[in-house]
């Protein structure tokens, strides 16, 4: 049996983190639950715990730093370690340059990017302190293509990426990273695509998707293998996808 462990997941309340938090319960770990929408965190919470599994929540705005700070510190006092920090948040609305939806290029960098900084700052000094620790990083292939429509949010998946490769060379093995990157994935991650016809083009390149669960499974795979061994990269993606 894995070893139990104490994961953080933020983006919690739909989608991929939903599923990795259902997951990673069932396998024994005990998670703790952020993300902005806290009666759906609530209503998890009471789902995983009635099926036996361990797990808490607390709301966290991800471009917020000081509340990162705040929920990974709960986290910490609550269970005493934290070996696992999934940085999931993310958004993703779409729009050709011209368009210049200059505030949703600033709420990509704010949630992606900075997001996981945020994440890094929070845990990091914790992970140092007890001598492990494990960060898991939501990317994209979108962080090795880039597609019309989707410039800065490949932008910013690219960064995930260097941010985390980075943090992997600078970690001497004690902090293990690795990077997921998700093909087209059911979520509700395009909801925020404002730009009409960026919208309509993903309706179609959505059409062939894989389920949450598919991407909980490769993060539980990441974080369940033995501690001499990091796991850096996963491209999980649809079989019957180009993309």
């Amino acid at each position: 049996m894995t070893q139990s462990k104490t994961v953080l997941i933020t983006g919690a309340s739909s989608g991929i983190g939903e599923a990795t938090a259902r997951k990673l319960a069932a396998d024994g770990h005990q998670v703790f639950l952020g993300a902005r929408r806290v009666d759906r965190l609530e209503h998890l919470v009471g789902e995983i715990t009635d099926a036996g599994g361990r797990a808490a929540c607390r709301s966290v705005d991800v471009t917020d730093l000081s509340d990162v700070r705040s929920f990974v510190s709960t986290a910490h006092e609550r269970f005493g370690r934290i070996d696992v920090m999934v940085n999931n948040a993310g958004v993703m609305p779409l729009s050709p340059l011209n368009a210049l939806k200059v505030d949703e290029w600033n709420r990509m960098l704010d949630v992606n990017v900075r997001g996981v900084l945020h994440g890094i700052a929070a845990a990091l000094p914790i992970m140092q302190a007890q001598g492990s620790g494990h960060f898991v990083n939501l990317a994209s292939v979108g962080a090795y293509e880039v597609v019309p429509t989707a410039a800065v949010y490949c932008a910013t998946k690219f960064a995930v990426r260097a941010i985390s490769e980075g943090l992997r060379q600078e970690s001497s093995g004690d902090v293990r990273v690795t990077t997921i990157a998700p093909g087209v994935t059911e979520s509700e991650l395009a909801d925020s695509i404002s730009d009409d016809k960026a919208r309509e083009e993903m309706q179609t390149y959505r059409s062939v998707a894989i389920p949450a669960a598919a991407v909980a499974d490769a993060i539980a795979f990441a974080i369940g293998q033995p501690a001499e061994v990091d796991v850096n990269e996963i491209i999980v993606r649809p079989s019957a996808s180009a993309q």
